[in-house]
């Protein structure tokens, strides 16, 4: 019989996924023991395994230190859990899985503008605890008519202004270059946030956004306009945007990532002009199972000696 080749998990990301690993590789699972054993775990693979799976968003840094490693299969489309530097400093190449989640994302993206415009979450509880009995719900906003900023129109974000533009939403976007689309370009976030209705984020992690999107773009949106983030919590300033919903700066914000998941910010929780969500952007059974199957296919091309069907371009 062939030996399965050695495969380190790093970390426990979607449980039908670790079980199709378990099945095809000899799986070490880091994530299930305590630090001493993690060493040396690490020191014991040390010749024998050259790749590993983990989570794009969150990666123990230990794994680096196993020098036969060539190949890390990350789960998730946003690598920012990846240090590059040292991935290209030891020669590690790095795949991911895009496209196949666009479409969850894209639609929680519409279904986050919808609740908090509309204020649906709190409408449903006004339903439901009997204040209907007592006097009418307060208004919401319509989105006719209205624009809606997109900051960063990547894959994800052209399928979040296709869904959008049947309900009558103005499209407006700033990338880093102008995109041979229909919609409004503009050349920096400021200028995107002064002229929507809605900013919506779909920025990439890592230090180029760190808190980007801070208080002098939540004062460009404006009092009534809304924040929307299905990108990363990383490049926002969430203390500027706790203050600017706090203060009413700006009207409402849905959010489904956060700087520091899985907490919160102190005082987020409490503010009723927000819809807070547990970052399911691609949480379907579908898109799961589809970013699952990614992550398997680029080890089979792996240790097959062939091509990566996703490997990421690794910035120096």
């Amino acid at each position: 019989m062939t030996q399965k080749p050695d495969l380190l998990v790093v970390n426990n990301f979607h449980e039908e996924t670790l079980d199709l690993l378990d099945e095809h590789y000899t799986t070490h699972h880091l994530w299930k023991l305590d630090d001493t054993n993690q060493r040396r775990l690490i020191a014991n693979l040390e010749g024998k395994c050259r790749a590993a799976a983990t989570a794009s968003w969150n990666c123990d840094p230990q794994i680096y230190d196993l020098q036969s490693l060539e190949l890390i299969a990350a789960f998730g489309v946003g690598v920012d859990g990846i240090d590059f530097l040292r991935t290209n400093a030891l020669g590690i190449h790095v795949s991911n899985t895009p496209d196949v989640l666009n479409d969850a994302v894209a639609d929680l993206a519409l279904a986050l503008i919808l609740a908090t415009t509309r204020n649906l979450i709190k409408a449903d509880q006004f339903a439901r605890d009997g204040s209907w009995q007592r006097g009418p719900f307060s208004f919401g906003y319509g989105l006719a008519g209205k624009t809606l900023g997109i900051a960063g129109l990547g894959r994800i974000g052209e399928a979040i202004a296709e869904r959008a533009a049947p309900f009558k939403l103005n499209i407006a976007y700033h990338n880093r270059s102008k995109k041979p689309l229909p919609y409004t370009y503009y050349p920096d976030l400021l200028s995107l946030a002064d002229n929507s209705d809605i900013l919506l984020n779909m920025l990439p992690g890592g230090q180029g956004t760190e808190n980007i999107i801070d208080a002098r773009i939540f004062a460009a949106i404006g009092a009534d306009g809304y924040f929307i983030n299905v990108g990363r919590g990383s490049s926002v300033d969430e203390e500027a945007l706790i203050y600017a919903l706090q203060s009413g700066v700006i009207a409402g914000a849905g959010l489904d990532v956060y700087k520091n998941e899985p907490s919160l910010p102190e005082g987020l929780a409490d503010l009723q002009n927000t819809v807070l969500l547990p970052h399911i952007g691609s949480a379907t059974v579908e898109t799961r199972r589809a970013m699952g199957r990614l992550v398997f296919d680029n080890l089979s091309a792996f240790f097959a000696g062939k091509p990566l069907l996703t490997e990421v371009s690794q910035p120096l």
